[in-house]
């Protein structure tokens, strides 16, 4: 009887052969990582979106359909972008590990690999913005490219004494494969004082503006207290500047001089104007407690919030236009060419539509639109809110079609009327006894809400207790003591708002005007 026993020597040069290979790509993924990290500092220096990692992500953003962007954010919320980001960084270093390995064969393949990777990143940037966002490109590139070059010096030098070591060395690096280690080691500790250098700089630039904001000439009045003093699960009543939701397409924050940026409104009109941010400043301003949307918002979703806005009233700056008879849209457009539609009979039927530059009593956060950015009460965001707003254009629908419309989004879409559970959440466990049910509901131009009911294990509808009415562009806090027995339960929530409109029943995903539906939850008591 006979058995087949496996070659050590064998399998020692298979051993060696892996070992290899994983050093020769750890030189491709090093040399990617400190071309990467010093275009990252070059853009934050210049323009931050066009960092490569960056550019590719928007373009990817522009490429994804709108079912996937949808699904993105249902699952992931406003993780979104940061996995988008991370997942970007992963295939590209993944592809350099492979660039590595073929620099082992030929430095020209390896490098040939890097240079393609980083052509892609130039056209992502060049689409984004413009030819001056090839600048951190071209310089991953020539980093990128001439990091692998020494690495593969180094390497090469070794290459033979390393690959005729016996099968036993392998377990631990030799003294000259030790080298280039620490030669990588040394550009990847660069990597990350560069890439860290960037993101401060970055996180210095985008910083909040202090400006000392005028006085509104019209404004919103005492605000209530709300009952999230009395209810610490209860969303507040007004939501902080640093808390309030962010949805948009971009994955950086901009970065605008209010002394160079001007506001243009052109189109149909009798006269174009042209404003610089000291003329809205020097204008008639009006202070508004205002409920804003993201029509992204699933049905008990966290894509709403509620501020005091300060800024111009809309229809003060098309009057001083003078819109003309044609037009049925406004087309707005922000710094870097993103569009969106907002129906001018809307937008002009007596809301309180704004060029907003205030929020909360500072001026605009850049991450929500600063210097200034549109705010229509009543309308999702996706037709009303164009942050970093630099051009207003009278037009019409059948001239120019905005980003969402060009997407199958609607062009007309009221905020639905909507409630939100905040307290308890879904699959707690509670005690016996008084529990309370508590959140948010809105009812933007229909009265605002004028009662929420709850409704416990599909039961009977039974009026909650209401917090304090703003204005009827607002939301309102509500709770509900219940008297709960032990037990698995279902909790539901539904909002009236003042003029007679019950929450819809019926369930709607957010395309291609909003979701609707009642938010039921399940909890266990015991």
């Amino acid at each position: 009887m006979t058995t087949d026993t496996p070659d050590p020597g064998n399998a020692g040069t298979r051993t060696h052969g892996v070992v290899s290979a994983l050093l020769w790509a750890s030189l491709g993924v090093v040399s990617t990582l400190l071309g990467m990290a010093a275009a990252h500092l070059v853009a934050a220096l210049l323009v931050p979106s066009s960092s490569p990692v960056l550019a590719v992500g928007s373009q990817v953003i522009d490429l994804t359909p709108t079912p996937m962007k949808e699904w993105a954010i249902r699952q992931f919320g406003t993780a979104d972008k940061l996995i988008l980001v991370g997942s970007v960084i992963l295939v590209v270093l993944a592809l350099a590990g492979v660039a590595g390995v073929l620099a082992r064969r030929r430095l020209a393949y390896g490098a040939g690999l890097l240079v393609a990777l980083v052509l892609l990143a130039a056209v992502a940037a060049v689409n984004q913005g413009g030819v001056t966002d090839l600048l951190p490109s071209l310089v991953a590139a020539v980093v990128g490219v001439a990091s692998l070059w020494w690495l593969h010096g180094k390497a090469s030098a070794t290459r033979a004494g390393a690959d005729a070591a016996p099968a036993s060395s392998t377990s631990g690096a030799t003294p000259s494969r030790r080298g280039v280690l620490i030669a990588a080691g040394a550009l990847a500790a660069a990597a990350a004082v560069l890439g860290g250098a960037g993101r401060f700089i970055t996180t210095l630039r985008t910083g909040n503006v202090d400006i000392a904001l005028p006085a509104p000439a019209d404004p919103a009045g005492a605000f209530p207290e709300g009952l999230e003093g009395k209810f610490k699960d209860i969303t507040p009543l007004r939501v902080s500047n640093a808390d309030f939701y962010r949805v948009d397409t971009r994955l950086d924050t901009p970065v605008i001089d209010q002394d160079t940026w001007t506001l243009t409104i052109d189109g149909d009109v009798e006269k174009e104007i042209e404003l610089t941010f000291d003329d809205l400043l020097a204008m008639d301003l009006i202070e508004r407690d205002i409920t804003m949307t993201c029509v992204s918002n699933s049905v008990g979703g966290e894509f709403v919030g509620s501020a005091r806005w300060l800024g111009v009233r809309l229809t003060d700056l098309l009057d001083m236009a003078g819109v003309g008879d044609k037009a049925d849209q406004i087309y707005t457009t922000d710094f870097d060419g993103m569009t969106i539609s907002t129906p001018l009979d809307l937008a002009t039927d007596g809301r309180d539509a704004m060029i907003a530059i205030g929020m909360n009593g500072e001026a605009l956060p850049r991450a929500h639109g600063f210097p200034a950015r549109m705010i229509v009460p009543g309308l999702y965001g996706f037709i009303s809110a164009t942050k970093w707003i630099t051009r207003i254009t009278l037009t019409t629908y059948a001239d120019k079609s905005a980003y969402w419309t060009d997407r199958d989004w609607a062009t007309d879409a009221p905020i639905k009327v909507s409630t939100r559970i905040d307290t308890p959440a879904s699959l707690a466990q509670l005690s016996t006894g008084e529990n309370v049910i508590g959140g948010v509901a809105w009812a933007q131009q229909l009265g605002g809400v004028d009662q929420v009911q709850v409704r416990i294990d599909g039961g009977a509808w039974k009026d909650a207790e209401m917090g304090p009415s703003v204005n009827n562009d607002y939301w309102r806090q509500w709770f509900y003591r219940w008297d709960a027995s032990e037990g698995q339960h279902t909790v539901a929530a539904r909002a009236i708002s003042g003029d007679g409109t019950t929450q819809t029943p019926a369930r709607a995903l957010p395309f291609p005007e909003g979701a609707s539906g009642i938010q039921e939850l399940r909890v266990t008591v015991g």
